[in-house]
């Protein structure tokens, strides 16, 4: 089911009803000045086909609108060689928004002397894709949320998806505020849409002008009084069809029946189109013309079938009560299994139809007229469906075997398939004006298929708007539950989640810097860069997310990329916070306390909801005045009270200042936010030990190191807790492992000295020792002190045992 999927969604990127879909979406946003929305939707537009000009132009005009001028500019500069007038025009308005008055000059003039046609997306008028209401209550949502007010932020937000679910600012606002709901909840699954497909069993239709020919007149018999006719007889296998209720059913309520829905499980929607043009496709294909004189003077292998047939007769002429009732019924029950026994039954035979057309039609129309049983039919009527002038007679009249005769023969050299297609037009054409005045039940008999390449080209049509519209919704799903995911920090879940999006989308930099911020909260720094520098290759303006790229870099102690990404932030937008954050990151991380101080102060000032400035500053000043950070970490929890490196700082000031119960509460906090932080539980692992717990204290390390085995700072903590529990060769395989991925860490010798001292090895505690000094000659008094310390456990360690 999931492979059907695939295939039905991966080829409507093709079609021209999701380009409309995408343009009406995106225009939609931006008149309601939902950019960020906007911009969303246009890249997801423009990565699926990045030469069109339409996709291109709505991108380069949302990322302009979204005040990002150099993206706007970069999309519409990348191809030089298919630049059109649109390309020009969004070119000007962006040098125009740089100052770059001769650049703009420049691309005008040219947008003036281009030839080419102009692009056609401009705003649809007065389409759109959600009400003015929901734009008003998404706008209101984000004003709460700047403004400190997370219940109003979130009811606002709640309100306007239940407008409308592709509301993306809504969406991702609730995801910050940490209150999105489960994602099927607002975006429920919707089935696969199926394409029509030409009705198996037409219904009854409406015909004024005439009446319709059917396959066994006015008047069926009821079951249930003639199944005498039916014993002794062969009944053939019906191919997946299930017989639908009596009664009319109109062409909507056929198309759209459970009946259609169920047998598109069994083969693709496509190939149902494919039944138009077969007469074998279903046992019971309503007539296409009247009895012709093939039926007694067809080919001899098709006469093994008279004799069957004469003895139905046989049988009913027994019945002398209704002849006229019986005759079409054994017309209509002559022929069964079409589909299953064509080299046995004649041309002209396409009127007769078997038991279960009988059953969908003809009972209704006596349970209406029950009446009318023992009148017979007309000879106009007759001739219309396919019955013969005499009730009880074999023959048909001379003069009508005659004209059927010379229809016969002209179409004698057409297969069985195509004499079951004949238009209707040849059954009318023999219907005088007096037989359509003298046919009382016309209006309620069943029409022959009248399924044209119109109606195929239409249902084609409605299946790709269809199509179109679960492409959008079912992508808006899967991003929706990737932004969740990532906003309760289930960081694998997103990822998972990520990767099963179509491959066009996972090239973008929306996906690609959603990855990195993945990989970074998963303490997988490496991985993490990757995706940053991926990102930032495609689009090389971008500046949302950055600040977290800078961190990384911090991180990764990578001085030289860190200043370059600085000054290019700086260059793009020195109005943004992101810009100065990876500015007072640099500055940081060549030790400028003051200048990395002021930095920081500039992007709160830019941006006093960015609770990351505030958060920074207070990592920044931890060391020199702890009341100081504690002031800038409360204000962060201010603007942001998610943000979990702020609860994690106060802890560490707490710590620091050896309040151990409230560095417990608040690393907790931090734990609850993002409960697969290693770091975070190693850091409630030293609390707890501090208080004395250390089975408690073990559990945590241990939890740890399973999250992050690469984490080097939780590996070591659970190494110095095997120590201090006497657990040595553990701690020794731990040590080990530590000595792999940091050959040049002292701590980690330092380590090796005690536990081997510990253990009574004076050999290996010396080799260690002297191995320490090598890498770290300033800390000679830092071995002495560890030499002592040891000694003083050994000595306390004997007077316990002696007691």
């Amino acid at each position: 089911m999931q492979q059907e999927e695939f295939r039905a969604t991966s080829s409507v990127t093709t079609s021209p009803h999701i380009g409309q879909r995408f343009q009406v979406l995106i225009w939609t946003c931006l008149d309601y000045d939902l950019a960020q929305s906007a911009v969303f939707y246009a890249e997801r537009y423009h990565v699926m086909d990045e030469q069109n000009h339409d996709a291109r132009h709505l991108y380069a005009t949302a990322l302009l609108r979204a005040r990002q001028p150099h993206s706007a500019l970069y999309v519409v500069s990348s191809t030089e060689h298919a630049k059109c007038g649109g390309c020009l025009k969004i070119k000007g308005q962006c040098c125009m928004a740089l100052s770059r008055y001769r650049q703009a000059h420049e691309a005008l003039e040219a947008a003036l002397e281009d030839t080419n046609v102009p692009s056609p997306s401009v705003d649809l008028g007065t389409a759109r894709a959600f009400s003015e209401e929901a734009a008003l209550r998404c706008r209101a949502g984000t004003m709460a949320m700047k403004g400190n007010l997370p219940e109003k932020a979130t009811a606002s937000f709640r309100q306007a998806l239940a407008l409308n679910p592709l509301l993306w600012e809504a969406f991702e606002g609730l995801c910050l505020l940490g209150t999105a709901p489960e994602v099927d909840e607002i975006f429920p699954p919707r089935f696969l849409p199926i394409k029509q497909a030409p009705p198996d069993e037409p219904p009854p239709t409406t015909v004024m002008p005439g009446p319709t020919a059917t396959g066994a007149g006015f008047f069926t018999p009821d079951v249930a009084q003639n199944n005498n006719i039916l014993r002794g007889r062969k009944i053939y296998p019906r191919a997946f069809r299930m017989d639908p209720p009596p009664g009319p059913r109109d062409l909507l309520a056929t198309n759209d029946s459970f009946l259609q829905t169920e047998s598109s499980f069994l083969q693709p929607p496509v190939a149902r189109g494919l039944r138009t043009g077969n007469a074998a496709a279903g046992p019971s294909q309503p007539p296409a013309r009247p009895l012709s004189s093939a039926d007694e003077t067809g080919p001899v292998q098709k006469r093994l079938r008279s004799t069957t047939r004469q003895q139905s007769i046989e049988m009913v002429k027994c019945k002398p009560s209704k002849p006229s009732v019986d005759e079409p019924l054994k017309k209509a029950r002559a022929r069964p299994a079409l589909k299953f026994a064509n080299i046995f039954s004649s041309p002209g035979r396409r009127s007769q139809s078997i038991q279960n057309s009988r059953n969908t039609t003809g009972v209704g129309k006596n349970e209406r007229h029950p009446g009318n049983n023992g009148v017979g039919p007309r000879r106009s009527t007759r001739l219309l469906s396919g019955v013969t002038s005499k009730p009880t007679g074999k023959h048909p009249p001379l003069r009508e075997r005659r004209r059927q005769l010379t229809t016969s023969r002209s179409r004698s050299t057409e297969s069985d398939v195509e004499e079951d297609t004949i238009p209707t037009a040849d059954v009318a054409s023999s219907t005088s004006p007096t037989s359509n005045a003298q046919s009382p039940h016309s209006d309620t008999s069943p029409a022959p298929s009248n399924w044209t390449p119109a109606h195929e080209q239409a249902a084609q049509e409605a299946y790709e708007r269809e199509m179109a519209d679960y492409y959008i919704y079912d992508l808006m799903r899967r991003f929706a539950r990737a932004t969740r995911a990532l906003s309760v920090y289930d960081c694998y879940s997103c990822l998972m989640e990520l990767e099963h999006i179509p491959s066009t989308h996972q090239q973008s930099s929306w996906v690609l810097a959603m990855v990195g911020r993945a990989h970074y909260e998963r303490l997988e720094y490496a991985s993490a860069e990757r995706a940053f520098r991926a990102a930032r290759a495609l689009e090389p303006y971008r500046v949302y997310d950055m600040e977290v790229y800078s961190t990384l870099l911090w991180h990764l102690q990578q001085n030289v990329q860190l200043s370059f990404l600085a000054q290019e932030l700086m260059s793009i937008n020195p109005h943004s916070p992101q810009a100065w954050i990876a500015a007072g990151n640099l500055f940081s991380l060549q030790k400028e306390r003051s200048h990395a101080l002021a930095c920081f102060r500039r992007a709160a000032e830019l941006d006093p909801s960015c609770a990351y400035a505030f958060t920074l500053s207070g990592h920044e000043s931890i060391d020199e005045d702890l009341d100081k950070a504690i002031s800038f970490f409360q204000t962060a929890l201010r603007a942001d009270q998610r943000h979990y490196n702020a609860w994690y700082g106060l802890g560490t000031c707490y710590l620091r200042m050896s309040k151990i119960r409230l560095a417990e509460y608040h690393y907790r906090k931090a734990l609850e936010i993002h409960p697969q932080n290693a770091v975070l539980l190693g850091c409630v692992g030293m609390t707890v030990e501090r208080r004395g717990d250390k089975t408690a204290a073990y559990s945590l390390f241990d939890q740890a190191v399973r999250l992050a085995p690469d984490n080097a700072l939780v590996r070591y903590r659970r190494a110095k807790m095997l120590i201090s529990m006497k657990r040595y060769q553990e701690a020794i395989e731990d040590l080990q492992e530590l000595r792999n991925t940091s050959p040049e860490e002292s701590n980690v010798v330092f380590q090796f000295a005690k536990v081997y001292r510990l253990m009574g090895n004076e050999v290996m505690s010396a080799h260690w020792l002297a191995i320490a000094r090598d890498i770290s000659p300033k800390s000679v008094n830092k071995l002495k002190k560890l030499i002592d310390t040891v000694k003083d456990e050994e000595v306390r360690d004997d007077q316990m045992d002696e007691g």
